[in-house]
């Protein structure tokens, strides 16, 4: 009776015989297809056509990144708050329904990233990283140790993000101020030149997946002038790519050169690829979507028409609408997706905490796809909506989502950090 009632009304003799096929080892839908149990609602978000959802778990808490293991369990860390304790759980979907059954804690302290690889998870707490031995299947790791240690935590962007690959670890260390200011957020504040936060802070380094107790100066700074790579990611290739959260606050503190409007599309949240020594420019300059062009930040001397010494930094590659606060990336890589989502990027977009225009311009709170031609990437399509209610401020907004991955059966996860809910979305076209 399950099965039957996993089915569609309008296709249930064809749908169970894919779902017999599945049991039998066959994929129904593609390559590693497991059946699914639709929400009918799709757990209260909207999906483009062809497309549906379950809610995979609820209740998880502050749920922020995720990881994946070739086995299919998910582990998801969690920030404290209303809605739980910061923590980090394993979740598994044992009678491959679309929801899982089995949730176990595995640490009690949580944090922002999370990264399976090789045998290993690695959980970002704020001020460290922490090295669990997991080997694939197994919920409960055998131990721990701590990667690296000693991270800053003050001041603003204090979470951390974590991408693992081989003996390679790299870490996001956002800025502790939004624009490198004496005084921070403060109308009129000069920027510092140079920025003292460059050497430690607004950038992403690499340390080694191996050792252990490695001082937070032992690493080596990857890229930086990298505000808050929040959304960091590998693609196919080993390239590393991030959504950029951009600077706040143009027109706030510097109402003379910028209008309430241009503080609505200013500047861009860029979707760049990361190499060694890359330099985005932060905090001296930022995006212009408009101009298409890197321009001069305020605090340093522009006005929004002056590029200076941003004339270097070369444009972003891509990037989705100012304020939206890009939290989360994934390349996507599997097959059960139609062709044209193969190896494009899903982003997750929080909604800003910051943005000064009253509801409903307030924006955000999706998952976008950014599809990729010949490993460049085009502009952004919505994916998945809804996730506020129809109350887009923080604090009322039902949902926020924070992170994507994909399962081995080529389903998107999405975490929220606000009602605590992760989904489970599929292709059924």
């Amino acid at each position: 009776m399950k099965i039957w009632r996993a089915c569609a009304n309008d296709a249930k003799l064809a749908c169970l015989a894919g779902l017999v096929l599945s049991a039998l080892g066959a994929g129904a839908c593609g390559d590693n297809r497991t059946p699914d149990l639709c929400a009918g609602d799709n757990g209260g978000i909207s999906l483009p056509p062809g497309f549906c959802a379950t809610v995979f778990a609820d209740g998880i808490g502050r749920a922020r990144h995720m990881a994946v293991t070739p086995a299919g369990d998910v582990f998801v860390v969690s920030l404290s708050g209303t809605a739980g304790p910061a923590r980090v759980v394993a979740l598994r979907d044992a009678d491959l329904d679309g929801v899982a059954e089995v949730t176990q804690q595995i640490a009690d302290f949580g944090g922002n990233g999370i990264a399976w690889d090789a045998g290993r998870l690695f959980v970002a707490a704020d001020n460290r990283i922490v090295r669990f031995d997991l080997p694939d299947g197994a919920l409960v790791p055998e131990h721990s140790v701590v990667a690296v240690a000693d991270l800053p935590i003050s001041g603003d962007h204090i979470r951390k993000s974590v991408v693992a690959a081989g003996d390679v670890l790299y870490v996001n260390i956002g800025s502790s101020t939004n624009a490198c200011q004496v005084e921070n957020r403060v109308m009129h504040s000069p920027g510092i030149d140079p920025c003292p936060e460059l050497s430690m802070r607004a950038g992403v380094w690499r340390y080694s997946a191996s050792e252990v107790d490695q001082p937070a100066g032992a690493g080596v700074r990857f890229a930086t002038g990298v505000r808050n790579a929040n959304a960091l990611t590998l693609a196919a290739d080993g390239t590393l790519w991030a959504a950029v959260n951009g600077r706040d606050h143009l027109w706030l503190n510097w109402p003379e050169r910028f209008t309430r409007e241009q503080e609505l599309d200013l500047p861009g949240e860029e979707i760049v690829v990361l190499h060694q020594d890359t330099d985005r420019g932060w905090p001296y300059c930022y995006y212009d979507p408009q101009r298409d062009d890197m321009m001069l930040a305020p605090e340093y001397g522009g006005d929004g028409a002056i590029t200076g010494r941003c004339a270097s930094i070369p444009n972003p590659a891509s990037f989705v609408p100012s304020h939206w606060a890009p939290l989360g990336a994934v390349f996507y890589e599997g097959r059960q997706f139609p062709e044209r989502y193969r190896g494009g990027m899903f982003v997750a977009n929080h909604g800003s905490s910051s943005h000064p225009i009253d509801p409903p311009v307030i924006p955000g709170y999706n998952v976008v796809f950014v599809p990729f031609i010949s490993g460049v990437p085009g502009a952004w399509e919505a994916f998945a909506t809804g996730f506020d209610g129809g109350r887009p401020l923080p604090h009322e907004a039902d949902h926020r989502p924070v992170g994507v991955a994909v399962l081995p059966d080529g389903a998107l996860l999405i975490s929220d950090d606000r009602g605590g809910r992760i989904w489970k979305v599929t292709f059924e076209m």
